[in-house]
């Protein structure tokens, strides 16, 4: 792996790590188009490398929510009774990833990571986000529509104030992203907004989640795939972290201010197109989703290259 190679995987996995539209589709399409799904080795170490410069995305997030995070140190040590209840929550929401994410990682692997499953995901993902548009304009019609300002606010809530029931939704949501090709940020923020979240609120409680469950992930896959990783060398996995770590604090204040306006209709009509682009790409011969053999057609495709959305729950 070249340094540009890096660069390039890095900037790919920063702005598609939590925006809705599924990081596994783009890497699996960048990561052939570079040539590097096409040797067994290479590919082993590829899929390590895309999990572990998920570091970045963890290092953009703390940067940005630092005020968040200092809050949930202060409530581990009984000063803010807020950052406990929040610190709670990410716990509850992390742990059916946690346990599922282990238990289903290499049966998850052999089964799914194949070229129909993961555009079938895309396609099915940006389906449900044109759905989730019909259903928060109505909702919040319904909201703004109220001519008592307490029966507007009861029916939503914010991250301070989550149940421990409405994190537990949210994370059992977070599990289905273990299929590759369907989003981790896309169902925690649809999670998010079907247990009261506005949608901005439900982009930051999915970003706050992100910390355990990427974490868990790039650790995970280190222990996991030490040999593959070492054999990249520390420069393109700092290279790839640190390129990461930039384009996903620019993904992520794009998104907050997008969705604070807009509705998830557009991240819909993408993954969509996305499927639609990948499977021609596939079928086409273009696009790989392993290494390719002689007498292997596109009807046959080995494992897929990609390991983002489907590690222990990544995105």
């Amino acid at each position: 792996m070249t340094i540009l190679d890096a660069i390039i995987l890095g900037l790919v996995e920063g702005i598609t790590e939590y925006l809705p539209v599924s990081s596994t589709g783009h890497l699996i399409i960048t990561a052939s188009l570079l040539g590097l799904d096409r040797d067994e080795a290479m590919k082993s170490a590829v899929d390590a490398f895309n999990i572990v410069i998920q570091g970045g995305a963890i290092l953009a997030v703390l940067g940005l929510y630092r005020v968040r995070v200092l809050s949930m140190i202060r409530g581990l040590l009984g000063r803010d009774a807020g950052g406990r209840r929040l610190f709670t929550n990410l716990v509850i929401a992390f742990l059916p990833a946690a346990i599922f994410g282990v238990l289903l990682d290499d049966l998850i692997e052999a089964v799914l990571f194949k070229p129909w499953p993961v555009i079938t995901a895309l396609a099915v993902g940006g389906l449900l986000l044109l759905g989730m548009k019909r259903w928060q304009d109505r909702v919040f019609a319904a909201a703004d529509g109220d001519d008592d300002d307490d029966a507007s606010h009861a029916r939503f809530t914010d991250i301070e104030h989550l149940s421990w029931k409405q994190a537990l939704t949210v994370g059992l949501l977070q599990c289905v992203a273990m299929i590759p090709g369907t989003s981790r940020s896309m169902m925690t923020i649809v999670g998010g907004m079907l247990v009261g979240l506005r949608p901005k609120q439900a982009a930051e409680f999915s970003f706050l989640l992100g910390l355990p469950t990427l974490g868990g992930a790039c650790v995970y896959k280190a222990l996991k795939s030490g040999d593959e990783i070492a054999a990249l060398g520390g420069v393109p996995i700092a290279v790839g972290i640190a390129v990461a770590t930039v384009s996903a604090a620019f993904a992520v204040k794009w998104l907050v201010g997008y969705l604070a306006k807009h509705g998830l209709a557009l991240f819909g009509w993408y993954r969509i197109a996305l499927a639609i682009v990948l499977a021609g790409l596939w079928l086409g011969g273009i696009v790989s989703f392993g290494p390719v053999t002689d007498d292997q057609s596109p009807s046959e495709p080995a494992s897929a290259a990609v390991a983002s959305d489907a590690a222990p729950a990544s995105n």
